[in-house]
């Protein structure tokens, strides 16, 4: 089946509505039907501020970039870009092309 591949990328602290924005965008997309989504933290990375972020083994609250990632179909894909340009909420996203299947158990 093709779909699109639709992330996201927020600080690991960020927060929208008092709660983690890489938690408050999987709750969302729960709450309008998306079939499934994830998140991914990563080890370092840097935005357009040009600013490195990367973990340290003394930090308690992560500074680092988190991907949240949903695999979709194109009209799923927009209806969730709909549902958060609603929200006032500057996110950055890439869409793109895919193929999903899933592998049968032949037993």
């Amino acid at each position: 089946m093709q779909g699109v591949y639709l992330k996201f990328y927020v600080q690991e602290s960020r927060r929208h509505h008092g709660v983690l924005a890489y938690e408050w965008l999987l709750e969302q997309a729960r709450k309008i039907g998306i079939p499934g989504g994830s998140a991914f933290r990563a080890i370092a990375g840097y935005g357009r501020d040009g600013r490195l972020h990367e973990e340290h083994f003394f930090e308690l609250a992560g500074d680092v970039p988190i991907e949240v990632g949903f695999a979709l179909g194109s009209e799923d894909a927009q209806r969730l870009l709909a549902h958060l340009a609603g929200e006032k909420l500057n996110l950055f996203y890439i869409k793109l092309p895919l193929e999903m299947g899933q592998v049968a158990d032949a037993s």
